[in-house]
């Protein structure tokens, strides 16, 4: 994986790829186009695209489905409503964290990047490679599939739908995804602002109606709502482990820094608007659903927002699903906007082929590192058992999110002159950081078996590092590999961006 040439001697691209260079000129070894601007990734994330970034992707399918997991281990309604909040200011905290290490770190790359410059190359390898076998794939496949699901149950109701169905739907949304993020930066910019509003819009039906429900006196269903004979100490972990899973996605922004437009006030501003209508959202919600829902028949449906909506809206139940499958969408939009920018990155630091660090000469776009996760999720989509994958690895990103966070305390020790225009009290760090640890050892107690599995898995980074990166490839093997970095380039049309 170690860097390679993608020019010849006299900064000239192969043969072969004549006409290609033939739509550009060539100067120091860099094509560019003749009469307009460099070829680089512009700062066009904007304050309202970056909200629309971290509400688009945190906000998926699971709100509208299933918001059991924590009622369950939380024992109570009240208890439920207070770890949904307390959950919501857990992940500010984090999120905060991540702003502070964004705004002095101004590189795009997300937690890789935070590793690297904190704790060194190996330590964000490890990280990357978990990344490319299991995490990025599986929960891509998995928020795809929900998608290709809800996209089809209008279609197929009340029968069920067939699975293959399913999964030819899935390959369609991801590809269409996939495509989008390969044609224009601006655009997926643009269809994530809407698929958020779309949404938010989705939670409005619920919240309106419920909202209408308690103040006509509804109120039945939170008559002990604190009542504490189900609270069990050892539950409720396990009941913030669930909330956390679902506030997931606040540190996306940080993946694509260096396109934020003024990030030492876009990144924090976004980050505390952001997570102040995700959390508002998260617990009138339930709230709603609460209104016409008990405890027992919420843990008894399959997908609360369908349920709540047959019994509240009627004929217009069907467009639930159709809400649900645009809420993925977006999820899948907003994730692979801000993923492909790690691989973008990871290989601009020499540990990932040189050709995914390049950009399209014309639409100046990452083409080869948006087309990275392609393969092996289309893969998984079809084969994989995605959500024991999913379960095996969850610790994982806990622990590498604390890791991150821990060395934004250590940074400030090691490095206390580092710029910081944007710097949090140090409790809240060391608070989410204690919190990560804690689930992570949960994890451990919990299920020991799935978590050793994944843990297991992690270790395969050591001799992959040392094998692609650490030592010294045969001379043969290296003109190989240099020979298919210049091929893909010729193909994809794209070139090292201009510094």
């Amino acid at each position: 994986m170690n860097r390679s040439t993608s020019t010849n001697k006299d900064g000239k691209v192969a043969s072969n790829g004549q006409n290609f260079a033939q739509k550009g000129k060539i100067s120091g070894g860099k094509l560019q186009e003749r009469g307009k601007k460099k070829v680089e990734l512009g700062k066009k994330v904007t304050l309202l695209r970056g909200i629309s970034i971290i509400v688009g992707t945190i906000i998926g399918a699971g709100i509208f489905i299933s918001p059991k997991g924590i009622l369950k281990h939380s024992g109570s309604i009240g208890m439920s409503l207070i770890i949904w909040i307390a959950c919501g200011v857990l992940s500010l905290f984090g999120a905060l964290s991540y702003a502070e290490l964004g705004t002095c770190i101004k590189k795009s790359g997300g937690h890789y990047t935070y590793i690297m410059e904190a704790f060194g190359p190996q330590m964000a390898f490890f990280r990357l490679w978990i990344d490319l076998i299991a995490i990025r794939p599986a929960a891509m496949a998995v928020i795809s599939l929900a998608f290709g699901e809800y996209i089809l149950e209008p279609l197929f109701m009340p029968c069920s739908i067939p699975p293959m169905a399913v999964k030819l739907a899935t390959a369609i949304g991801f590809t269409s995804v996939i495509y989008l993020n390969s044609m224009s930066v601006t655009w997926t910019a643009r269809i994530q602002i809407i698929l958020t509003i779309s949404k938010l819009v989705a939670i409005a039906t619920i919240i309106v109606p419920g909202m209408y429900q308690l103040f006509k006196g509804e109120t039945k269903n939170f008559e002990n709502a604190f009542d504490l004979t189900n609270v069990q100490l050892s539950g409720m972990p396990l009941a913030f482990y669930s909330g956390m899973y679902a506030y997931a996605g606040w540190f996306y922004l940080n993946f694509v820094m260096e396109e934020v437009d003024n990030p030492e006030k876009t990144l924090p501003l976004a980050i505390c608007i952001s997570m102040a209508i995700v959390t508002s959202c998260y617990v009138l919600t339930n709230v709603a659903y609460y209104t016409v829902m008990s405890a027992e028949e919420l843990m008894a449906s399959e997908a609360v927002a369908v349920t709540f909506a047959e019994r509240l809206l009627g004929n217009f139940s069907f467009a639930v699903p159709v809400f649900v499958a645009l809420s993925c969408f977006g999820s899948m939009n907003g994730g692979l906007f801000a993923l492909s920018r790690s691989f973008y990155v990871a290989s601009r630091e020499g540990q990932l082929p040189e050709v995914l660090s390049m950009i399209h000469i014309r639409r100046h776009t990452p083409l080869p590192a948006v087309l990275m996760l392609y393969p092996v999720t289309m893969l998984q989509l079809f084969v994989g058992d995605i959500y024991s994958l999913l379960n095996f690895m969850s610790f994982l990103r806990w622990l590498f999110i604390g890791v991150v966070v821990l060395g934004l305390i250590y940074l400030r020790y090691t490095k206390p002159d580092l710029p910081r225009p944007f710097k949090v009290p140090l409790f809240i760090p060391l608070v989410f950081c204690f919190t990560c640890f804690c689930m992570v050892f949960l994890s451990l107690y919990s299920d020991p078996f799935n978590t050793g599995i994944g843990f297991a898995m992690s270790l395969t980074g050591i001799p992959a590092y040392y094998i692609f990166i650490y030592f010294s490839r045969p001379k043969w093997l290296q003109r190989a590999l240099d020979s298919f970095n210049r091929t893909l380039q010729i193909i994809l049309e794209v070139v090292p961006a201009d510094q």
